[in-house]
């Protein structure tokens, strides 16, 4: 081979530790296709005294960590609370939790906090967080009542979707639509293009 040539590497794959669909429509409006999805399987309980801040950029990084990871493989995980205050509200556990949380989300506003970690090829993880806020107008005891019958805001963080009939609560909304959606599309693609990455 003529030493002025040289094999270009091969871009490596990504691997997305998650199976949300919310998350794959997101990279799709980006052109990135995961390679493969893995589910990780992690406690996301917050410790004790823990602040929204610091627990969203944990369990995404162990999300990234808790999945294996091939030779030349990068890894993408998210995660996704919303906080009032100091209080984290992460997925209702039943319909008495989710009616509790669009209560304290009636008429106020709040944070929606999305974590994106990014381990590359070599094993170097990378963070970035997405601080959205929002204000919901004030809710009637009918409105929300008729959003837990919708069973819409089960397995959401904070009990809603902004992707869903709960859009046309936000009064107002200063950050990333995406990241309240599940993944921060700026963040993602400058830790994506770190990475190595190919983006469009």
């Amino acid at each position: 081979m003529p030493p002025h040539l040289s094999i270009p590497s091969p871009s490596p794959s990504l691997v997305l530790a998650s199976t949300s669909p919310r998350r794959l429509e997101l990279l799709a409006r980006i052109g990135i296709v995961p390679a493969r999805l893995a589910a990780p399987d992690i406690d996301e309980d917050a410790l004790p005294g823990e602040a929204p801040r610091p627990y969203v950029l944990r369990i995404a990084t162990a999300k990234a960590h808790a999945v294996d990871r091939a030779a030349g493989e990068v890894m993408l995980a998210g995660d996704t609370t919303v906080a009032v205050g100091r209080r984290i509200l992460g997925k209702p556990a039943d319909e008495a939790d989710l009616l509790r949380m669009l209560g304290l989300l009636s008429g106020r506003r709040h944070h929606c906090l999305s974590a994106v970690c990014v381990i590359d090829a070599a094993g170097k993880a990378r963070t970035r967080l997405s601080d959205t806020i929002l204000a919901f107008k004030p809710l009637s005891a009918v409105e929300i009542e008729a959003y837990v019958a919708s069973g819409e805001g089960m397995g959401k963080a904070g009990g809603y979707a902004i992707q869903g009939r709960a859009e046309a609560w936000v009064r107002m909304l200063s950050g990333s639509h995406s990241g309240v959606v599940g993944l921060p599309l700026f963040e993602t693609r400058a830790l994506l293009s770190s990475a190595g990455i190919p983006l469009a």
